[in-house]
């Protein structure tokens, strides 16, 4: 945090926190709504991983305020469902996610809203990282992009397997050589 403003870092910490909120919520609901078996586990998948996040950031937050410094990540995550039911907020703000998923409740339409909302993710956190001064800040920061880069690599290959290219993966689930 060296030369760093703290309430800065304290806002995109809050902002993440909201983002990954939505997320989370979204998630769950396309893991309701989708017909696509798989993407009902993808989407499933993905709202806990966006649960751990959460908790992540609140650990993070508070370990910030009460002067202690970055957690590491596991630490963050114990830190932050210690004292939170399971780190989110008693009432859901308002979703432009899950309000744009309501006007069409398509498998398609979920995973292009799910990915779009991954490649904000990348580019926010990417953002952070270049911004992050503290080797532990750094560190942290650097996870959040992998894991996000790793959930939009997921949505990719579930698009590509509802698109019926043929490929979950990256590898064939059919071939037309193999049906002959």
């Amino acid at each position: 945090m060296a030369g760093k403003d703290i309430s800065r870092i304290m806002d995109e910490l809050s902002l993440a926190h909201n983002t990954e909120v939505k997320g989370y919520y979204f998630y769950k609901a396309a893991a309701d709504m989708v017909e696509d078996e798989r993407g009902k586990n993808v989407f499933a998948h993905l709202a806990q991983e966006e649960l751990s996040h959460i908790r992540a950031i609140k650990g993070i937050t508070d370990s910030l305020k009460q002067g202690q410094g970055w957690l590491k990540l596991s630490d963050a995550v114990k830190k932050g469902s210690e004292d939170t039911k399971e780190g989110l907020p008693i009432f859901q703000e308002e979703n432009d996610l899950l309000d744009r998923f309501k006007t069409n409740q398509t498998d398609a339409n979920a995973l292009k809203i799910a990915m779009e909302n991954e490649e904000q993710a990348i580019e926010f956190y990417g953002r952070l990282l270049k911004e992050a001064e503290d080797p532990l800040e750094k560190t942290i920061l650097t996870e959040f992009f992998e894991m996000e880069k790793g959930h939009l690599k997921v949505l990719r290959w579930e698009s590509e397997s509802l698109n019926t290219t043929g490929f979950w993966c990256d590898m064939m689930e059919y071939s037309v050589e193999k049906e002959i």
